[in-house]
């Protein structure tokens, strides 16, 4: 019967979708709108309710998710001090949950880099969890391949080296909804999973077959990501125009949909955030609802 359900959808979504798309074959066209919106001095930040599944219950947080435009240095990929010939604009997102597990908490940040110009979307991607029984950190560098690192608490995760050959990842897609929705791959994909629910779950570092869709609201659109080897679903809410603010997102265990995870946004501000670092500057966080 599964099996039915998974041949039915990829059916169903082949219909509605465009060609299959992995990576861009032209340079980044970057709207009148987005350079007014992202090039103003601002990072965008954007408070969510938190509702997170693990260890079989649900958990109740706080989510984040700041972008920002910064200068990056291509060669050592790191912000650059000052913009120069070695650097290119990049869209950076940070993206953090804190829950509680019982007694102790557990803290997770994703910081995503993509260029601006160019042909090639993805930059960078860094990952790190925190809790109590030991710490995950993942980082992904994108130049001729995709060379990863990563380092676990956790039998069977030490330290791992591994080299991909240049392909989709699921962290670059949230920067396509803000810079261009239209452009979002669709149809059956080869895409590697956040690294966040590859460590969470302890899955291996790997491209895995997915099917996405991109489905038109009245004033919102959402982007489905299915992976039916994992029996994982993940969707994104985002505005109908632009700047294609994140409205909430979910990720579904197909094999126990009471096993979801919900971010749902409470507040969005516009700030110079590395500014706002004096006691005083603390009331920004009643601002954006957080505790």
């Amino acid at each position: 019967m599964k099996h039915t359900f998974i041949f039915f959808l990829a059916f169903v979504l082949g219909c509605q979708t465009k060609d299959i798309q992995t990576n861009s074959e032209k340079n980044i066209v970057l709207s009148s709108e987005f350079k007014t919106y992202w090039y103003d001095g601002m990072a965008e930040i954007s408070s969510f309710k938190l509702s997170q599944s693990r260890y079989g219950e649900q958990r109740e947080g706080e989510a984040i998710l700041i972008f920002v435009t910064e200068d990056f240095l291509t060669n050592q990929q790191v912000k650059a001090n000052q913009k120069s010939k070695r650097s290119k604009s990049v869209l950076k997102l940070n993206r953090t949950k804190n829950f509680l597990t019982g007694i102790y908490p557990y803290s997770i940040m994703n910081s995503s880099f993509t260029y601006l110009e160019g042909k090639d979307l993805l930059a960078k991607i860094t990952t790190s969890i925190q809790e109590w029984c030991g710490q995950a950190y993942l980082q992904l560098n994108k130049k001729n391949s995709l060379s990863i690192q990563s380092h676990s608490y956790f039998e069977g995760e030490a330290d791992q080296e591994i080299n991909l050959k240049n392909g989709l990842t699921e962290d670059e897609l949230w920067h396509q909804i803000r810079i261009d929705p239209t452009e979002l791959p669709q149809g059956e994909l080869n895409m590697l999973p956040a690294f966040e629910f590859l460590r969470l779950l302890h899955k291996p570092i790997q491209y895995y077959n997915a099917i996405a869709v991109l489905v038109q609201g009245e004033k919102t659109q959402t982007y489905q990501i299915n992976y039916p080897e994992l029996n994982r679903k993940v969707s994104i809410d985002f505005e109908n125009n632009a700047p294609y603010r994140i409205l909430k997102w979910e990720e579904v265990d197909l094999n126990d949909p009471n096993n979801t995870t919900i971010d749902t946004r409470v507040k969005t501000l516009k700030l110079p955030y590395w500014q706002l670092n004096h006691l005083e500057d603390e009331r920004f966080r009643d601002s954006l609802k957080l505790n």
